[in-house]
């Protein structure tokens, strides 16, 4: 089964993509803050990291350069979440290492659907 590991500090955030990601078939772990995503990343690398920038303890840029540092996380795939829309922030994202990144608000078809491209179900659809 793929796995997601979903880290971001609003509840309400976490509770709408937990729902999306186990009904597209994921095994779903969560984190509140960078430190905690990166604990989990090292207890069990996930398939994907959807990773919200703005956090407490570690941002998102923070943990998606200490991921991509890491040969033996090289195929995680990071998918940044943010309210920061600007495409300085889009281009710093991407330069350190995500794979894409996603401005908040954001549809939750669409956002499965590049999920989808990224890390595709291991029965190949």
């Amino acid at each position: 089964m793929r796995s997601v590991l979903i880290v971001d500090d609003e509840p309400n955030i976490v509770l709408s993509l937990q729902f999306l990601m186990k009904k597209a078939g994921f095994d779903v772990r969560t984190a509140r803050d960078g430190e905690e995503a990166l604990a989990e990343i090292a207890r069990d690398a996930p398939d994907l990291v959807l990773l919200d920038v703005m956090m407490p303890k570690r941002d998102g840029f923070d943990v998606c350069q200490t991921v991509r540092a890491n040969p033996a996380w090289q195929g995680i795939r990071i998918v940044l979440l943010t309210a920061k829309g600007r495409d300085v922030e889009r281009e710093k994202g991407l330069a350190l290492g995500a794979d894409d990144y996603v401005t908040k608000p954001f549809s939750t078809r669409d956002v499965l659907a590049r999920l989808e491209k990224l890390v595709p179900s291991r029965d190949g659809s």
